[in-house]
């Protein structure tokens, strides 16, 4: 069986890997951009990159990192991208945050596993709650989180998913993982997460 990394690297050097699906690759869940590595602490990790896009071009990113290393991110076939879920690759645009999982190839380009999309896991506690918005105090700074339709779920303890996040209230402290909204201090909420 040929691991992941020969899937990845073969597609990008033009092997014919044809379509991988992308499970085969690792999660497409938006929890794993945050997964724990196996990488010596305080090292740096090669297969991983987080930054900024400053431009696309085919199915390259060039990613500008928060410690101003520009990074080289090719989308291959196989790769999982998620913005809010699972999108296509034309849903990437300049300026979007991501973080990106892959094989760091001989030139230095990483081939990207995932790519998560403007994702942010934030930590605070419910200011207000309307209708469509949660304001949440996140460390003393006011963020506004948006309910997407059909996508914003709350996991209340040890329950399933729900869409329905009445039970949420004010002064309460929960985490959110969502698509933060560039340049703002808005997030669109995947998921709610409260302890009871």
């Amino acid at each position: 069986m040929r691991s992941r990394r020969d899937v990845l690297k073969s597609a990008v050097l033009g092997g014919g890997a044809g379509v991988v699906a992308a499970t085969a690759l690792g999660s497409l869940g938006p929890e794993a951009a945050f997964a724990a590595q196996k990488v010596e602490p305080g090292a740096p990790d090669p297969d991983f990159a987080e930054g900024r896009i400053r431009s696309i071009k085919d199915n390259t990113l060039l990613v500008l990192g928060s410690d101003l290393v520009f990074h080289t991110i090719r989308v291959v076939d196989g790769t999982s991208l998620w913005k809010l879920g699972p999108v296509p690759f034309d849903q990437a645009k300049p300026g979007d945050g991501l973080y990106a999982r892959g094989v760091r190839m001989p030139d230095g380009m990483l081939a990207a596993e995932a790519v998560w999309l403007n994702i942010v896991n934030i930590k605070g506690h419910i200011r207000n709650i309307t209708g469509q918005t949660i304001r949440l105090d996140h460390n003393g700074h006011d963020v506004l989180c948006h309910v997407v339709a059909g996508k914003s779920v709350a996991v209340h303890s040890e329950s399933p998913p729900t869409a329905d996040l009445s039970m949420l209230k004010v002064s309460q402290h929960v985490q959110i993982l969502g698509a933060w909204r560039p340049d703002t201090n808005e997030v669109d909420i995947a998921t709610v997460f409260s302890p009871h």
